[in-house]
């Protein structure tokens, strides 16, 4: 479903977002629990310990499911193909954030800047670093860039399967069109 055929809005309940990192989703997720008033599941806060420690399988699921029955209502953000299942098999609504790479990739290095600058925690005990932006593997910026191209290429695919059909899907291709779908939903 594109952004301009939004008339399904009253079944919007439980709402998926993903996209490349850097892409927005935790920030649609957060404006949109707050417009409706519902809980926010972060879950790159429910994935990492402190210092980027991932939270071992069996409990990052089970954290993961006890978040999405906890609420009849609520906003996820993530791309977590661990959870998937749990995630988008409970949810009514998933938006694709399928911004330009040139948008992605400019919105992932102001944030990395920002936060890396005042030190502020991307979930608790986690936070970025110019060092690890720019010198080591597991740079967010070295993630958007290789997994752009391979999230275009799956979503697709993925939004095909039979267990996903019952979403209602919403792609944005420009942050102009979170922002009405933010003012449809106030």
């Amino acid at each position: 479903m594109r952004l301009e055929n939004l008339d399904r809005l009253e079944r919007m309940q439980r709402v998926v977002i993903i996209g490349t990192s850097g892409s927005g989703k935790t920030t649609l997720a957060a404006r949109i629990a707050s417009a409706r008033g519902w809980p926010h599941i972060p879950l790159d806060a429910v994935h990492f310990l402190s210092n980027w420690v991932e939270r071992p399988l069996d409990d990052f699921r089970d954290r993961t499911l006890t978040a999405v029955q906890s609420s009849n209502c609520w906003t996820l953000d993530g791309n977590y193909s661990k959870v998937r299942d749990i995630t988008w098999g409970r949810a009514t609504t998933l938006i694709w954030l399928n911004y330009s790479f040139p948008v992605v990739f400019w919105r992932v290095f102001i944030r990395t800047m920002q936060r890396s600058l005042s030190g502020r925690d991307v979930v608790p005990g986690c936070r970025e670093t110019l060092s690890k932006a720019f010198f080591q593997r597991d740079s967010i910026l070295l993630w958007a860039i290789t997994t752009y191209n391979r999230r275009r290429r799956e979503y697709p695919l993925l939004l095909r399967q039979p267990e996903y059909q019952h979403l209602d899907v919403i792609e944005l291709t420009a942050p102009r069109q979170a922002d009405k779908l933010i003012g449809m939903l106030e």
